[in-house]
């Protein structure tokens, strides 16, 4: 691996959660302004299984193939996604791989901080979510919520715990295949 830069196997585990990813914005049930998805189960599982740096790498090419025209996203892709009511939460989705992977990684893969971790990465794309879903409606932060954030706290919730119990036996898959 050359100094600062990614070797192979890191490269095609980013390009395997990115692409999960992607995958999990096509799982939709379609509702109102944010359609429930799986992309954050994956992006969770990224920043818990390749740890914050890579986790977020993941994401961030996701985000830009969907923002280069890649129909990677729920509703497609491409730059006018930008404007898109619900694009906060797909950064959001960066900061919370970071998070949920730093906890991970510093407390020697301890279950109950790798949660906490994930509770305060959800926390953080929540902010995200809702900062950008009140700019771009130029609506209140209580409507935000009520819309964007209070339907989706209990999915959340079990996807964090589906996280957090399969995420260990894939971790161990992958350290056995000598991918991690």
């Amino acid at each position: 691996m050359s100094k600062g830069g990614l070797d192979t196997r890191q490269m095609i585990l980013c390009a395997l959660f990115t692409a999960l990813i992607a995958v999990g914005a096509q799982i939709k049930v379609p509702l109102p302004v944010v359609p429930f998805t799986l992309q954050f189960l994956f992006t969770t599982l990224a920043g818990l299984l390749l740890g914050g740096r890579l986790g977020a790498l993941s994401v961030a090419v996701y985000l830009v193939l969907g923002l280069v025209g890649a129909p990677v996203f729920t509703e497609g892709g491409g730059p006018a996604y930008l404007l898109k009511p619900s694009f906060g939460y797909l950064i959001g989705f960066i900061p919370m791989a970071v998070i949920a992977g730093i906890f991970i990684e510093k407390s020697g893969r301890k279950l109950v901080l790798g949660m906490i971790g994930m509770i305060l990465g959800t926390a953080v794309c929540y902010i995200f979510g809702t900062v950008w879903f009140v700019l771009v409606m130029k609506t209140s932060v209580q409507a935000a919520l009520t819309m964007c954030v209070y339907p989706f706290i209990v999915f959340d919730i079990i996807k964090m715990v589906l996280a957090a119990w399969i995420g260990p036996q894939i971790h161990g898959r992958l350290v056995q295949a000598g991918l991690l």
